[in-house]
């Protein structure tokens, strides 16, 4: 996928490092499979079903870098793609 991505001219970073903090202070990293053009973060999976948490794990890491989009890419018997949000408080 980061071979087309990128043979599109489209910018793209694999194992993109995500911070999670706790109330200002640093308690892990979490690597996204893909962000592209300093934007969008696509996370992909191969299981046999997508669950919610799945859908969570996306926007957890939107949040964990205050961008807006991501893309949920399941490749599983036929490709689901689920475009998540990032929940502002």
């Amino acid at each position: 996928m980061m071979i087309e991505l990128k043979k599109n001219g489209l910018s793209v970073e694999q194992q993109f490092p995500v911070s999670v903090f706790y109330e200002n202070i640093q308690v892990g990293d979490y690597y996204a499979d893909l962000f592209v053009n300093n934007e969008v973060v696509v996370e992909l999976k191969a299981v046999e079903n997508l669950t919610k948490q799945h859908e969570v794990q996306v926007v957890n890491y939107l949040n964990g870098i205050s961008h807006e989009i991501g893309l949920l890419i399941h490749f599983g018997t036929s490709v689901t793609v689920k475009r998540k949000y990032r929940k502002y408080n």
